[in-house]
């Protein structure tokens, strides 16, 4: 297999325990895993209207940071 990668449409919390900061942990975590078991690719949603992913810069940046292998970017981009 050449390529294989995911695409998040995000980890939103339904009035429950979960934060933002919290969310973009567990997005970091995600990826850093997916790296290890030689996945290519994490791409993430842009939501605009949710706290955690109106901004997809810093958790791209910081997943780069954190892994060695895996290509990161933006899958979808809500523009309503």
């Amino acid at each position: 297999m050449k390529s294989f990668g995911f695409l998040s449409f995000g980890h939103y919390d339904n009035g429950g325990d979960l934060d933002a900061g919290q969310m973009l942990r567990d997005a970091v975590e995600i990826s850093v895993g997916a790296d290890e078991l030689g996945v290519n690719g994490a791409y993430f949603r842009v939501h605009h209207f949710a706290t955690q992913a109106a901004s997809p810069i810093p958790l791209l940046s910081t997943i780069a940071a954190k892994t060695n292998r895996i290509e990161v970017g933006t899958g979808v981009i809500d523009m309503r």
